[in-house]
């Protein structure tokens, strides 16, 4: 087997503690690209347009036949131009329901468009993260939506950092997501709200067939649950060395490194250069 394509979670797995790609990942990914012929692709929560720094760290900016798949899988992107290949955002009505709901809960409320950022009743370890993440957001005053009526919705999530109690609130909106959302969960901290049949998994196999490119032959790497539908469906699931332990349970192989280490280096070093199988 020959792996053509990986598929690699952004925050706690290719990031350091920093939110900064190490120069070990930044060299191996560039090797792999260049003599290998592997293309790399960020598969994230996050907009694509955020993480554009990223991809100058990387020799992948405004390159044609590279490719972004963000918002949990919401948006395929080509990286010349930001073209847009596929994007299946959240109904606006969807979207109002479940901000209407947060209003009433202990949560911190991010909402994403195809290209901004909207946060209300941000908390202080949010307001950390953001900071840290060096994010650009609008702060929401206003508890409504209704402004962006005309706008399309990429996600919704909550954010609290006691995810149990996260958790406990999918059994109480079901009359609300039943049917027509997707739930998934990331960085101990977020519940992420998706239109329904999106993931990071489907984002993958949709890349795949538009690159032509065998599902067997792609790697994913990722140590969250909004990572686990893509490990289900990669040719091989890696788990980071700091993945939560459910995560590592799916995947054919855990990394000896975190985050902090090398994740990304370690898997290209020893499936790509090597050729070693599982």
């Amino acid at each position: 087997m020959g792996y053509k394509l990986i598929a690699c979670d952004m925050d706690e797995t290719l990031l350091n503690d920093q939110h900064e790609i190490s120069q070990r990942n930044i060299e191996v990914i560039q090797k792999a690209k260049e003599e290998y012929g592997v293309k790399f692709v960020p598969a994230t929560g996050r907009s694509f347009m955020s993480i554009q720094r990223y991809l100058k760290n990387l020799h992948l900016y405004d390159e044609v036949g590279e490719y972004i798949l963000s918002f949990n899988g919401g948006a395929l992107t080509e990286n010349k131009g930001n073209r847009l290949m596929q994007f299946k955002g959240l109904n606006f009505d969807k979207m109002k329901e479940i901000f209407e709901y947060g209003l009433t809960k202990d949560v911190c409320i991010r909402l994403y468009t195809m290209d901004k950022l909207y946060v209300y009743n941000i908390s202080e370890s949010e307001a950390e993260k953001i900071e840290a993440k060096k994010e650009a957001v609008t702060i929401m005053e206003e508890n409504t939506v209704d402004f962006l009526k005309d706008e399309p919705i990429a996600k919704i999530l909550f954010q609290n950092v006691d995810v149990p109690y996260l958790m406990s609130l999918e059994p109480d909106m079901e009359p609300i997501t039943d049917g027509e959302v997707t739930i998934s969960y990331s960085s101990n901290r977020y519940m992420e709200f998706n239109s329904l049949g999106v993931d990071k998994g489907q984002g993958l196999i949709d890349l795949a067939k538009i690159l032509n490119i065998d599902i067997k032959d792609t790697i994913a790497i990722g140590d969250n649950y909004n990572d686990v539908a893509m490990l289900k469906v990669a040719g091989l699931s890696v788990a980071a060395g700091n993945a939560l332990d459910d995560v590592k349970k799916i995947c054919d192989y855990t990394t000896k490194a975190d985050n902090n280490e090398g994740v990304v280096a370690e898997i290209i070093e020893r499936f790509i250069f090597n050729k070693t199988q599982v």
